[in-house]
């Protein structure tokens, strides 16, 4: 049996990393879950001062996208709210339009507050209202805009760390602010959200037109009742909790980023669990107290 000589093996190191080699022996690699993220709390009643503070020291021309990143304390310099999310905090005034362009990560949008904006994807023009969740699927023209009388406030979300491993982050921005409305408004709520798809869908669009927007309306009223109803037992670690779907597959709206609504009832104490998922809460409604490892929010 050969015995390995520690300090050959050393020199043997030294040598072939000249050759940019080494030896996959030497190699350290975390072999537990979880990751060097940690957690941490974004309270509205701080961020959303300082998105009126942004405002009046930024016009929106200038800044693209007047958004706050959400930066992990583990991962600054690198504008990323986990290892594979970026999240961050966008407002848009009254009368402003943000310009249309283009990129390479799966957004979605979660609107916190305010009324009378609109978002356009690829043509279509989306009303939205707090609560909503909109998806702006990747390499989709869009642009928002705000019609309405007061700030509108909503999160975005990309997978832009999956796209930077790859070496594949990178945007267009259309030469208008606008991109053309070529479609009836709202139209992937009349085609996608009865739960039905169109005859021909997946043959002639090569089924990648889908629904871009799930109302809050209707997501809080399945969660309600739900809630209501005494056959339906509340799940002990997380309420009454339901994921987005895609309504032509029944998987995820993206294939990178899951997306969920929980409805946690008056008193519910809910059990520990664990997960290998980076999650970020976004609270619709409500207060609550939320404990991450040895941390207690609310």
């Amino acid at each position: 049996m050969l015995v390995p000589d520690p300090e050959k093996l050393k020199n043997f190191a030294t040598e072939i990393s000249g050759h940019h080699l080494m030896p996959l022996w030497d190699r350290t690699v975390k072999l537990e879950p979880g990751s060097n993220c940690v957690t941490a709390h974004w309270p509205y009643e701080l961020t959303r001062p300082l998105l009126d503070q942004a405002s009046q020291l930024i016009d929106k021309k200038r800044a693209d996208r007047r958004v706050l990143v959400m930066e992990n304390p583990s991962l600054r310099g690198s504008s990323f709210i986990a290892n594979s999310l970026f999240a961050g905090l966008q407002i848009i005034l009254p009368g402003e339009i943000a310009p249309s362009h283009r990129h390479t990560p799966n957004a979605l949008r979660f609107v916190v507050e305010g009324e009378g904006a609109y978002t356009s994807i690829s043509g279509e023009k989306i009303d939205i209202h707090p609560g909503d969740f909109i998806v702006t699927p990747s390499w989709s023209w869009h642009d928002h805009g705000n019609l309405g009388n007061n700030p509108v406030v909503w999160m975005d979300g990309l997978d832009t760390p999956f796209t930077s491993l790859f070496g594949a982050h990178f945007r267009e921005n259309y030469p208008n602010d606008v991109y053309p409305v070529t479609k009836t408004a709202n139209q992937s709520i009349l085609s996608f959200g009865a739960g039905m798809l169109p005859i021909q869908y997946g043959l002639d669009s090569g089924g990648y037109e889908n629904l871009l927007i799930y109302p809050f309306v209707k997501t809080k009223s399945l969660l309600n009742s739900m809630l209501s109803d005494t056959k339906i037992v509340a799940n002990p670690c997380h309420g009454y909790k339901m994921r987005y779907a895609n309504p032509s597959n029944g998987h995820y709206p993206f294939r990178t980023m899951a997306a969920f609504m929980q409805l946690i009832p008056e008193g519910f104490k809910g059990k520990k669990y664990r997960s290998t998922e980076n999650t970020v809460f976004n609270v619709a409604s409500g207060e609550c107290v939320v404990y991450l490892q040895t941390k207690k929010f609310t």
